[in-house]
């Protein structure tokens, strides 16, 4: 070694961990030219395209590279990248516009890991630790997930133009169109359009809120029409299913669509296992309320015999149709041998029971005399 120079020695893992492997895959997505380097050029025209309009203040991109570029060399290559992500210096650069909506949702990390990263389209946090955290990564603001908000809102107005009529208990004039009526069956909308109507505002705001938190996240990840078959699914097994076990029961709201986004939720967890943060503990969240709700329901009617106008029968067919659509149709991030034999399961299962439904509806006649 010639004279002056000092030796340096970098200890490089064989077997590269996970993590580097996740900071590896993100350096590449920044890495357009694939010259193992970003460049100023590259960072800048990351933040200003289209895709990332807004997401960051423009005086950032200097920021970022004086903090970053240790050598001076106009560059950030791997190792200064990984450094940049994980400096400190750095958080208060980064917005939390959506991330802080996104997180109270799903469980939060050790805040010794977490760090910022650009997802995309958003701000989230993800981890560095041995915890996978992928599913987490898919979180995107764009295209945005106005979908549920939309249905929302169509709720809130069909409510509120009965409402000016005096009538919040189902029986305005939007809602005997859209209502499920048992006498009317052969309309044929109704086994949908019921989930329009609801009895009062408290049952309203309820499914309001539960749709719009499980729903928008679900969107962010899987993309609208996913979750709106999902979430039709769900309505339609309600109705199916109430007609055949209560064929005198009149039936409102979007319960059944509400309880598919549940058990969405559940199914997305069992497909991403691998993938998730904290899966078992959202895993049990879930089945909690939905085993909780569910369970009050029956006991009340069978045991204590209780009047009530809760159709749980459409909460129970629509988690079902949640779990078994959702693990259909939405993304499944890593697919698996067992996965796929678990895909064909819930395909078959999910149409069975719903032509089933259909069949025995139309053609059971003496069953709703």
């Amino acid at each position: 070694m010639p004279s002056g120079q000092r030796e340096t020695t970098v200890s490089i893992p064989l077997t590269p961990t996970r993590s580097d492997l996740y900071w590896r895959r993100i350096f590449n997505k920044y890495d357009r030219d694939n010259d193992g380097r970003i460049s100023y050029v590259e960072l800048k025209a990351i933040i200003e395209s289209r895709e990332y309009d807004h997401d960051l203040p423009d005086n950032v991109v200097e920021k970022i590279m004086a903090l970053a570029d240790r050598d001076n060399s106009g560059y950030l290559d791997f190792t200064e990248f990984v450094a940049m992500m994980k400096n400190p210096e750095l958080k208060a650069v980064f917005g939390h516009f959506v991330a802080r909506y996104v997180h109270s949702i799903i469980p939060h990390r050790d805040p010794v890991d977490t760090i910022d990263r650009w997802p995309g389209q958003g701000f989230c946090a993800v981890s560095t630790t041995d915890g996978d955290g992928t599913y987490e990564e898919e979180y995107s603001c764009w295209p945005p997930a106005i979908c549920m908000i939309l249905i929302s809102i169509v709720e809130i107005v069909l409510f509120c133009y009965d409402a000016a009529q005096g009538k919040t208990d189902a029986t305005g004039p939007i809602a005997q169109i859209f209502i499920y009526n048992p006498h009317k069956r052969q309309e044929a909308w109704r086994f949908l359009t019921y989930m329009l109507v609801h009895v009062g505002v408290v049952h309203l705001l309820v499914n309001l809120l539960v749709q719009l938190f499980l729903g928008v996240p679900l969107e962010m990840v899987h993309r609208w029409w996913r979750v709106v078959l999902v979430y039709l699914a769900g309505v339609a097994a309600g109705s199916l299913a109430t007609s055949l076990t209560d064929p005198k029961v009149y039936l409102a709201g979007a319960s059944g669509g509400v309880y598919a986004l549940i058990a969405a939720h559940i199914a997305t967890i069992i497909m991403n296992w691998s993938e998730m943060e904290f899966a078992i503990i959202q895993l049990l969240v879930f089945l909690l309320l939905a085993t909780v709700d569910i369970g009050t329901a029956v006991y009340d009617r069978y045991w204590r015999h209780l009047q009530q106008n809760i159709g749980y029968v459409a909460h129970l067919a629509g988690a079902v149709a949640g779990l078994l659509v959702g693990i259909g149709v939405l993304r499944n991030l890593e697919k698996r041998t067992w996965e796929k034999r678990l895909w064909w399961a819930a395909v078959v299962l999910y149409f069975s029971l719903m032509i089933a439904g259909i069949l025995a509806n139309v053609f059971w006649k003496s069953h709703f005399q």
